[in-house]
């Protein structure tokens, strides 16, 4: 055989060799790709969240599950509940100045105006009204401080030890704070009221304010992509940045879910989709000591000559 047949021979056999190689790495990839373990919390961006089976209340994931962190408005929903413990849907209630005066998004209550306590739950749980909360609150305990007590013992009734609430609204607030396992029983005690379930899962309303139609769209936007959900609840606050707690029906039971500190909006139903598809390992709790580390982190004070009115709003 000539030097030209064996090189020829030899580079044959290097191209059979490395095609039989690659072969053998695309089918471990996609072995290794069948049996691998679901997304993990590197894959889901909050600060802390959970998975929470409806009807036997089992943790099916969670991440930070009982890190202290701020609500933001999901506060809202023990607002609700603690309002229709006391009041009737079609009382009507008068708007305080401190009510109209409190820090949130349009459209804005003004001093005076008579609005039903029906149409104040829609205005705080689809378009997160702050203003709506309080006024919730006053009607309900004469004070929002008397409320606010009235919001920890019903925490505390429905083994939310870990929360702990300063205003009915969900503002920012040294002491304000609850953790994702405890959201997840707030969500599931939320939708044993009619009303608020009912609320929670309208996409639009129609609400009569100042004598003209005012429509609000919901803060959720799993109730356009989520054929199955039972409604939620948004917060966000600059300190509790984006949060959500949320059900929905599922081929093998409800999924409540909750996640508190997301980054950014778009994240947050990123992480609540994967949440809701199972795109975990079941069963599994990650707890992340760095995040314990910035919930106790404390920042210097600053001190400003001149006071200026917080910005801050609660959505």
């Amino acid at each position: 055989m000539n030097l030209k047949s064996e090189l020829n021979k030899h580079k044959e056999n290097i191209t059979t060799g490395f095609t039989s190689f690659c072969a053998l790495l695309l089918a471990f990839a996609v072995v290794s790709s069948f049996y691998s373990s679901p997304s993990h919390a590197a894959d889901i961006h909050a600060r802390a969240a959970v998975v929470i089976n409806g009807d036997d209340d089992a943790l099916l994931y969670g991440k930070n599950p009982d890190l202290k962190l701020p609500p933001a408005s999901t506060t809202k929903l023990i607002t609700a509940m603690v309002a229709l413990d006391t009041l009737g849907p079609d009382e009507e209630i008068t708007i305080s100045k401190k009510a109209a005066l409190t820090s949130s998004v349009r459209p804005h209550l003004s001093t005076g105006e008579k609005i039903s306590v029906r149409d104040l739950l829609s205005l705080a749980l689809i378009r997160s009204i702050n203003g709506a909360a309080v006024a919730l609150a006053e009607a309900s305990a004469g004070t929002e401080k008397a409320f606010v007590h009235m919001m920890n013992e019903k925490a505390q009734a429905i083994s939310a030890l870990d929360t702990r609430f300063i205003n009915a609204s969900g503002l920012p607030g040294k002491g304000q704070y609850t953790t994702a396992r405890d959201l997840a029983k707030i969500m599931k005690k939320a939708l044993t009221y009619p009303l608020i379930a009912d609320i929670i899962r309208t996409p639009t309303a129609e609400l009569d304010v100042k004598g003209r139609t005012v429509v609000i769209n919901n803060t959720n936007n799993l109730l356009w992509t989520d054929d199955g959900h039972l409604g939620g609840k948004t917060g966000y606050t600059r300190a509790a940045r984006h949060c959500f707690v949320g059900a929905s029906d599922k081929e093998d039971g409800t999924l409540i879910i909750a996640l508190l500190g997301d980054a950014s909006r778009t994240r947050l139903w990123t992480d609540a989709e994967k949440l809701l598809s199972r795109e975990f390992q079941e069963g599994t709790v990650i707890i992340d000591a760095r995040e314990n580390n910035k919930a106790q982190k404390r920042q210097k004070a600053v001190h400003r000559k001149k006071t200026k009115r917080s910005r801050t709003k609660s959505l």
